[in-house]
């Protein structure tokens, strides 16, 4: 589910829809979500001074609020 929520937004802020992947790397305690986008679109998803990231971590642990493991959202180039 924070796959496709992650990938969602993703896609709707980029230019190039087809190049958003979203990897799943799970730990003990915690889940990494691994987003790359075309290079072109980084910055999209980065936003200014990060702002656009922040929010959508911001989203993505208001989804998984009650779950035990922590998710982190890495952005990848």
């Amino acid at each position: 589910m924070e796959r496709d929520l992650v990938e969602y937004i993703a896609k709707s802020l980029v230019d190039d829809p087809a190049a958003v992947s979203v990897n799943i790397i799970e730990e003990d305690k915690q889940v990494i979500l691994e987003l790359r986008v075309a290079s072109d679109d980084i910055g999209k998803v980065i936003g200014k001074q990060g702002r656009i990231a922040k929010a959508i971590r911001t989203i993505l642990s208001a989804s998984t609020a009650g779950a035990e493991k922590r998710i982190v959202l890495e952005i990848l180039d």
